[in-house]
């Protein structure tokens, strides 16, 4: 809602630059609904198939999206002669910011090494590429309060934090139970 707003819902003759944006807008909001759903699905003691349809179309959808908002603005930078990848996107921001650019970039990285979870998700190290996963979506919350241009003003923003504050309370909660589950093993 807020992309078509700030693009008047003129969706024809928009460049890279206008659309890159709504991709990074939806792959935060999905990634958000997976850590919002499952903490849910836990808190109501609901086996995992009940979401496995949901998480598998809303997974592809996210990585597609991943992929798309770095993708297009790489692309069209390129196209202007700006150059490639990472410096032609962190020149596309003021010196300042491009630390947020750098932290999405790694972000980046961190979600497609998750995208290896279904060959390597039994492996004793996965634990960590999920904890770096966790990391990441809140580096990727900072980078979008400070680079998202829909998300500087308007009602958008307060929703933000409201992911913000969803996110945190829904790891805390699967944390949580991890840690007291790992307790119960220990005690038996």
């Amino acid at each position: 809602m807020a992309w078509g707003q700030d693009n008047r819902w003129q969706l024809t003759g928009l460049s890279f630059y206008q659309v890159f944006p709504v991709f990074g807008l939806l792959a935060f909001s999905l990634m958000w609904a997976h850590y919002a759903m499952s903490a849910l699905r836990q808190y109501l003691k609901l086996d995992t198939t009940v979401l496995r349809n949901y998480f598998e179309i809303t997974s592809l959808m996210v990585l597609a999206a991943i992929l798309l908002h770095p993708g297009l603005l790489a692309w069209q930078l390129w196209r202007d002669g700006l150059g490639l990848p990472p410096g032609s996107e962190i020149n596309y921001v003021s010196p300042s910011m491009g630390i947020y650019v750098v932290i999405a970039m790694v972000s980046l990285l961190i979600f497609l090494a998750y995208e290896l979870r279904r060959m390597y998700g039994n492996r004793p190290w996965w634990k960590y590429v999920q904890y770096a996963s966790d990391v990441a979506i809140f580096l990727i919350l900072i980078h979008s309060l400070k680079l998202g241009s829909q998300l500087q003003v308007g009602w958008l923003r307060p929703i933000w934090y409201f992911y913000g504050i969803t996110l945190a309370i829904s790891l805390a909660y699967t944390y949580l139970l991890k840690y007291q589950n790992r307790q119960k093993t220990v005690v038996k």
